[in-house]
Formats: C-alpha cells, structure tokens, sequence
C-alpha cells in the first residue's frame, strides 16, 4: 500500500476498534487507537515479509504485541488480511470467542504467542531472534526479522531492560523494538507516574540503534521501520510519539480511556469523527 491506503487502512482498524469495545462493553481503546498507525505500518506496507494468505504459517517475520491489552487493534490488523470475519470481531472478550482480552495464541490464527502481563513481550521476542539466527546460520540464510510492539508504561518493568541488555550483547540485528510513546498509563501520564527519562539516550546507552519519529506520520514510520529492518550491527529500536486515543477526540490524551469502552452514543460520535476522516484522506491527491 502506498502512504494514502495505509493512512486509510489506520483509519478504518480504528473504526474496528471502536465497534469491537462498543458491543463487547469492555476493552482498552487509548493504547489501541495510538497504535493504529504503527501496526498498519508493519502489516501492509511490506515492512514485513510473511504469508497474508496464511495465519498458520509462522516461516516469515515475526511479531509480538507486548502490550497485549491493545488486542483489539491487532485484531482490526487480521480483519483486514481476512484472518477474522466481521462476526469474529463482535464476539471480542467474550467467553470461547477467538478474541480474548489479550492475544491467545490457542484461540486466534497469526497469534504468535499470548500476551499481556506486561514487561515479558520483548523477552519472548529477544529469544525468538536468537533461535532465527541459529537456524539461518545453520542453513546458510539471513535470519528472518522479529518485530515487538511495547507501550512505554510498560517500560517501567525491569525484565525489558534485562532483554534489551541481552539482545544488544548477542547483537541481534534482527530485533526491532517499536515503542509506541503516548505518554499516558492506566494511572496518568507516564512522566508524572514513573518517568522513563531520556528513552532514547537509554537504550543507545543498552547497545541499541534507535530512531524517533512522529508515530502518526506514516511515511516516517514506514521508513524508520524499513531502515531498521535493514540496519545491521545491533538491535534496532523505533520509538513513535503517538497520542493516546488518536482519531477520537474525546479520547485523546485521556488515561480514563486507557481500559474504558464507550457507550453506544460515544460509540457513534467517535464513529462518525473517524468517518469524517476518512473522507478527508480519499480526497487526497
């Protein structure tokens, strides 16, 4: 897709999320929303190599959402491959539905492993970059790329500082972290919660390449993501400013969206903020 459709793609996994938490009455919308750009980004601008045709094949790139209550926009993500139906959306967070509240890699296709306690995602995926790169020494291949999606809350656990530590030590250039930093946690703003200070400074300090970017300008995203992927030497990390709630104004920058879903007529009115979006972007030159 080219920077127009995936702006669009974004744009209508946001429209999902927002249906998904309205008829399921429970679900975190903010770290959803904010994220929505990153994960159109990595799911189809080509960024990653992996069979769209196949949930069930887990031969190309790899990725791990960390911050696992954002579920629902990486459900939106196989709504649009055709993974889930629109009937599999509506059933999220409902007892032996497919789309728990956190990613269960027993029930939904593509799922690479459950998550959401959160500080264990980049661990997982850490060890998933390693075992790639045994495999394609072995067989005499580049090693496939392993992409983790973190929240910065979730940041404020040590075990991701031990995985950071350990991937820039067995230089893992095939990791790449994205850091969706909206600034906001269940209990307010990270920086008045726990701040993470000087992020990037920090993990260069850890070994990392790292690059910020602006997380809802597609363009720059899809090229930091791209530029990683091809960055050699040591892991990569992507730290994406993004507002918490992002398309809907009413939720923007607001931690009592963080694990709150709207009511029918919030529903509608952040609906129909999306929908005037939307049109904006299809009148793009």
């Amino acid at each position: 897709m080219d920077t127009r459709d995936l702006r669009l793609a974004a744009n209508a996994m946001r429209h999902d999320v927002i249906r998904m938490l309205a008829q399921s009455k429970s679900g975190h919308p903010g770290g959803s929303l904010s994220a929505a750009d990153i994960v159109a980004a990595l799911f189809f601008s080509g960024v990653m190599d992996y069979d769209a045709e196949n949930p069930d094949d887990h031969a190309g790139d790899r990725f791990f959402l960390s911050k696992g209550h954002a579920a629902p926009i990486l459900y939106a993500a196989y709504h649009r491959l055709g993974w889930l139906s629109d009937d599999d959306l509506m059933t999220l967070r409902r007892l032996g539905s497919k789309l728990q509240g956190h990613p269960d890699s027993h029930a939904c296709p593509g799922v690479e492993v459950c998550s959401g306690s959160l500080g264990q995602g980049l661990s997982v995926a850490a060890g998933c970059a390693l075992g790639l790169r045994i495999d394609a020494a072995a067989a005499g291949c580049a090693p496939r790329q392993v992409f983790c999606l973190l929240g910065d809350g979730e940041m404020q656990e040590g075990s991701n500082w031990e995985a950071l530590m350990f991937a820039a030590h067995r230089g893992l250039d095939n990791l790449c972290a994205v850091l969706d930093l909206n600034n906001l946690q269940i209990d307010g703003h990270v920086t008045d919660v726990c701040s993470l200070g000087d992020i990037d400074a920090k993990l260069e300090a850890f070994g990392w390449g790292v690059t910020r970017v602006d997380g809802h300008d597609m363009a720059a995203v899809v090229d930091a993501l791209a530029a990683a992927k091809a960055a050699t030497g040591a892991p990569q990390a992507v730290v994406c400013e993004t507002v918490k709630g992002k398309g809907v104004s009413f939720m923007e920058d607001q931690a009592s969206w963080h694990g709150n879903a709207p009511s029918a007529d919030q529903a509608a009115t952040a609906l129909a903020e999306l929908d005037t979006e939307r049109d904006a972007i299809e009148k793009e030159a």
